[in-house]
């Protein structure tokens, strides 16, 4: 069984479009509440994390929901285009409020726009492993990420060529082409992939390939291609995704250990802990660089493009140095690269060349985290609840990346703009201390079969 690269990709536009947005979001809206409505570091550190609350809340309920409502368009496909289109509707009255500074129109419009977004975040993210078959579910969210990572990209790309200098540049320009890129990728998306119809062929192709295995052990020659030809053939398109049949076993669910679950304690303080710190400074950067930098327009963007290309190269290089020396010491690695970057950036005055070689260290830091540590969870989990402690996973992440832009932006405004980078360097260093009290879950996994496997990262 193969994994199909041209559906995969194709699915993948939705997160592409996501990850696009929630780019823009995280550099261009600070700077418009503050520049242009002149808000507090607190204030806009709070409006910053709305998005982080309201995914509490949005995510399951859509999610669910979105398991339960079947179209003849299918399960997700409508809420990816109803969430995009209302998104993209409100997020071009943002420029139209900036212009007019009209305050009340912004927060209203920026509301609208987070629900739309949660309302088609969980059902994108929730179509890959809906039209892919589970043995290659791994190859699939890689292919996701790394659509993820092109949106990205494209957004610091448009913010370095169409955002020019000024306290308050003309960002029209910018929400345009972020809106063609939505629903551009959505368009061709529900043009070439007829949700119904792949889960339909993709039941056909699990039930044909373990046909076809039990075959093999038979000394039967029937092939695959034959086995889903005979499927299809018997049942309705509409019915071939009942083919498979799927037998729950019981599994009995052990008490997590004394010992381990210190160590997940452990664990999930660290994910607290360097995410409190990573996204400080991702939400703050783009008003740092202009106060201390004296960076103007989208400059800054080049840093931040330099952090995440420099984290897609290094996947593959991560994942063969855990299958080495294991995740805990790779996740080590990590932080230090990070917290010398941090600590390094706490004395520079202004912007120059060697930035970007930092920022590439935290981008590879930063992927050297991120391969490993939620797969740490899962091992320690294993016997246990893994379902519950993916939700504590991100119950932590989540919970620092809600409180980190109220508490930072309180001291960048009564303390300094330059508390910045000491704050992220304390919090990082503490992250480091309890992560080598970590003394469980860390397994060298198995190198990646393919290339494409190592962008497959979990959180």
């Amino acid at each position: 069984m193969k994994l199909n690269y041209k559906r995969t990709f194709l699915i993948g536009l939705a997160f592409l479009s996501i990850s696009a947005f929630w780019q823009m979001y995280d550099n261009i809206i600070p700077l418009m509440l503050q520049n242009t409505f002149s808000l507090g570091e607190t204030v806009t550190g709070a409006l910053m994390a709305g998005d982080n609350v309201l995914a509490l809340f949005l995510l399951p309920i859509f999610g669910t929901l979105s398991d339960k409502v079947d179209t003849r368009f299918g399960k997700r496909i409508p809420f990816i285009v109803i969430g995009t289109m209302l998104a993209v509707t409100f997020l071009m009255l943002l420029p139209v409020a900036d212009e007019a500074v009209n305050l009340t129109l912004f927060i209203v419009a920026l509301f609208a726009i987070l629900v739309s977004m949660g309302l088609y975040r969980s059902p994108a993210v929730a179509l890959m492993p809906d039209l892919t078959p589970n043995k290659l579910r791994s190859k699939g969210n890689a292919v996701i990420n790394l659509m993820g990572a092109v949106g990205g990209v494209y957004t610091l790309i448009m913010i370095k060529v169409l955002v020019k200098g000024g306290d308050r540049p003309d960002y029209r320009p910018l929400f345009i082409s972020l809106a063609a890129l939505m629903i551009g990728a959505v368009a061709v998306l529900v043009l070439t992939i007829n949700e119904r119809k792949v889960k339909a062929k993709v039941a056909a192709e699990e039930a044909a390939f373990e046909k076809e295995s039990t075959a093999a052990k038979a000394g039967s020659s029937e092939t695959a291609e034959a086995v889903i030809e005979e499927i299809t053939a018997e049942a309705p398109v509409q019915e071939a995704e009942t083919a498979k049949k799927e037998v729950d076993v019981p599994v009995k669910k052990n008490p997590m250990p004394k010992d381990v679950k210190r160590s997940m304690i452990f664990l999930l303080a660290s994910i607290f802990l360097w995410f409190t710190a990573y996204n400080a400074v991702t939400t703050a950067f783009s008003r740092y660089t202009k106060v201390v930098w004296h960076l103007e327009g989208g400059g800054f963007a080049d840093c931040l493009m330099v952090a995440t290309v420099a984290a897609i190269i290094s996947y593959i290089p991560i994942g063969n140095l855990a299958s080495k020396v294991g995740r805990k010491k790779t996740i080590l690695l990590g932080i230090v690269l990070m917290s010398s970057c941090y600590f390094a950036a706490i004395f520079v005055g202004s912007y120059h060349g060697l930035i970007n070689l930092a920022f590439a260290a935290i981008g590879i830091g930063w992927a050297a985290i991120n391969v490993n540590s939620y797969p740490m969870v899962v091992e320690m989990a294993k016997g246990c609840d893994i379902g519950k402690y993916t939700g504590t996973y991100y119950t932590f992440s989540m919970t620092a990346q809600i409180m980190t832009p109220v508490l930072s932006g309180f001291l960048l405004e009564n303390v300094s703009y330059r508390t910045l980078f000491p704050y992220a360097f304390v919090f990082s260093a503490l992250a480091f201390i309890t992560m080598s009290q970590v003394r469980h879950g860390d397994v060298r996994p198995d190198k990646k079969k393919s290339m494409l496997e190592n962008f497959d990262v979990d959180d």
